[in-house]
């Protein structure tokens, strides 16, 4: 399913997809509307513009995969998943409600379009990893994507990934790393110095692209390079804006799992449909 849409299209999507964000985490009382706002430009490229998938028939055995590590950000993921035809747009606003298919994370179980049930932090990319490896064995050509948050790589196992993966030549493996500079606990340069980050990953033999994570050109430009490296995996930093295309979140630590209430998402709302 690529759809190759315009630099404008994606711009007007992402706005009707981030109120939509918005909507569901209110509508919950719960959730992450910091990091799913950070995130929802690069979810929008790979999904219409980069990965060969197919919303009527999600297990198709040639599709691209993507795995969302940092799996709070569940909301970026079904709202576009919704906007693609995975399911109906009528669950949206069921999150994580008793019974639901979007639970406040990903679970293969339920939600269709969903590879990895996800959440628990450091573990995508060694699952990631795991795939694009079995790929190579069964000769297979389908490319798999992984999102990242940056505080997420303060995880150990991040770093256990991103050792096996240039061992094993995976350059059918890219990893994306949602750098917004935020976590829970505030600044993640704060919390734990991620910088340099960019050395970190080519000092693992990482293809290494620094771009901006909300200029669609730019993005679609970073994961073309990266399926057409030969002989390791890449990874593109993606400097983003917690919070990004409200003004009150944008930055705001305490909207990494705060959930707007009803005035905050009706001023929310005004900005973005502005």
């Amino acid at each position: 399913m690529i759809k190759n849409l315009s630099s404008n299209d994606l711009n007007e999507l992402s706005k009707k997809i981030r109120c939509d964000i918005l909507r569901m985490i209110c509508e919950a009382g719960s959730g992450h509307p910091g990091g799913s706002l950070s995130a929802i430009d690069i979810l929008l490229v790979l999904y219409f513009n980069v990965m060969n998938h197919d919303p009527k028939n999600p297990e198709w055995v040639d599709r691209d995969r993507f795995i969302l590590s940092k799996g709070h950000a569940a909301p970026a993921l079904y709202t576009v998943l919704a906007e693609c035809g995975y399911f109906s747009k009528n669950h949206l606003l069921t999150l994580r409600k008793i019974g639901t298919i979007l639970q406040g994370h990903p679970d293969k179980r339920v939600t269709p379009g969903i590879e990895v049930s996800s959440g628990s932090l450091g573990n995508g990319l060694s699952i990631s990893a795991g795939l694009a490896l079995a790929a190579k064995i069964d000769k297979k050509k389908h490319h798999i994507f992984c999102l990242l948050g940056d505080g997420e790589c303060d995880e150990g196992t991040v770093w256990e990934g991103a050792m096996l993966a240039p061992h094993y030549k995976l350059n059918n493996l890219t990893a994306i790393i949602d750098r917004n500079g935020l976590q829970i606990d505030g600044r993640t340069e704060t919390v734990m110095r991620l910088e340099p980050l960019a050395d970190k990953w080519k000092a693992f033999n990482w293809n290494v692209i620094k771009v901006d994570g909300h200029n669609y050109d730019a993005l679609y430009n970073a994961f073309e390079e990266s399926r057409n490296e030969k002989d390791k995996p890449s990874v593109i930093i993606a400097s983003t804006i917690k919070g990004r295309g409200v003004s009150f979140m944008e930055g705001v630590k305490e909207f990494h799992g705060k959930p707007p209430n009803k005035l905050e998402l009706e001023q929310a709302l005004k900005e973005l449909e502005a």
